[in-house]
């Protein structure tokens, strides 16, 4: 790992996405006692941060989505205890915010899923209490529209799409850690029931493999865990594989160009800087170099030159204004 720029702001529970130009945006997040409006660029040629146009609404625990016209579209939140309904645009040739649609529910802690045809799938999460609701944003109009509620409302879940163009819902919180999955069928609107997961997870990742297989890994039913688990979509089955070194909730998982998973950070009594790396081919995993610094509720972005940008996090006191790549 090598230290890069400092952002401007030190934040946790933001957000990254690489846009078309390939530099890296971060939006708001929370500096550890305020949500913030602020977002920043990262130019991976010079290693330099650049604060850009703020936000309408300050917000952490949100989404960001790269639409197929790449401009970026930030749902949801929570802006100091109130959850939020609205949306806002990005565009990176102006790096100004304008409002679009709201959503017809507040939530924050939910997923946001761009699916074949443009549109961008909501799911769950958390608005005065535990959502089962989900929405599509139509990028051509600006405006959401319900879609099926999933089978169980849920915070802290993944979404993933899957080869076939439906979504995969794993697990997340609802009282107590759930197991369950749902698909979510983007040509008729419906959820169905797959098989339940071997453990009951929230604060997980959900990666896919190369193969099309579903990789889950770590989170908390209670306790941390380093279990990990396989989801194949051609039988709608769960395989287990092998355990990660190490415990971990809150971490982040990126795919490598070699099709390896790498994992960073994360918590389990105290923040991470341990890293490891699943290889599919074996199902195991290997330790790889520590971070610099210890780190949870950070992000992980794959660069066009194929390193990874870690940014902020909390490291147990404070919130990180640092960034790392791999």
């Amino acid at each position: 790992w090598t230290t890069t720029g400092n952002m401007a702001v030190a934040r946790q529970y933001h957000t990254a996405s690489i846009l078309g130009n390939g530099k890296v945006l971060v939006t708001g997040g929370s500096n550890g006692s305020n949500s913030l409006n602020s977002a920043e660029l990262y130019d991976l040629t010079t290693g330099i941060w650049t604060t850009t146009g703020y936000m309408n609404v300050a917000r952490q625990y949100h989404t960001a989505s790269i639409l197929g016209n790449g401009m970026l579209l930030v749902t949801g939140g929570n802006n100091d205890n109130i959850y939020l309904y609205s949306a806002e645009l990005y565009d990176p040739t102006t790096g100004i915010w304008t409002t679009t649609g709201n959503m017809n529910f507040a939530r924050i802690l939910h997923t946001a899923s761009i699916l074949e045809n443009g549109n961008v799938l909501v799911t769950g999460g958390f608005g005065r209490t535990y959502l089962s609701s989900a929405e599509l944003y139509d990028p051509t109009t600006g405006s959401w529209t319900t879609t099926g509620n999933m089978n169980f409302a849920r915070e802290y879940h993944t979404a993933s799409i899957l080869g076939n163009g439906n979504v995969l819902v794993t697990g997340g919180y609802y009282k107590s850690a759930l197991n369950s999955a749902e698909l979510y069928n983007s040509t008729t609107g419906s959820w169905t029931i797959t098989e339940k997961m071997t453990f009951a997870r929230q604060l997980h990742t959900a990666s896919i493999l190369g193969s099309g297989k579903v990789l889950v890994a770590g989170g908390s039913d209670g306790s941390y865990l380093s279990s990990a688990e396989l989801y194949d979509p051609t039988t709608g089955s769960w395989t287990s594989t092998g355990n990660m070194n190490v415990t971990r909730e809150y971490h982040t998982a990126s795919i490598l160009g070699n099709g390896t998973v790498l994992i960073t950070g994360g918590y389990n009594t105290s923040p991470l800087n341990s890293v490891e790396s699943y290889d599919p081919i074996t199902g195991s995993w290997t330790s790889t170099g520590n971070m610099n610094v210890a780190r949870e509720y950070h992000t992980a972005s794959i660069l066009g030159n194929g390193k990874v940008l870690v940014t902020g996090g909390y490291n147990g006191s404070n919130s990180l204004d640092s960034a790392e790549l791999y």
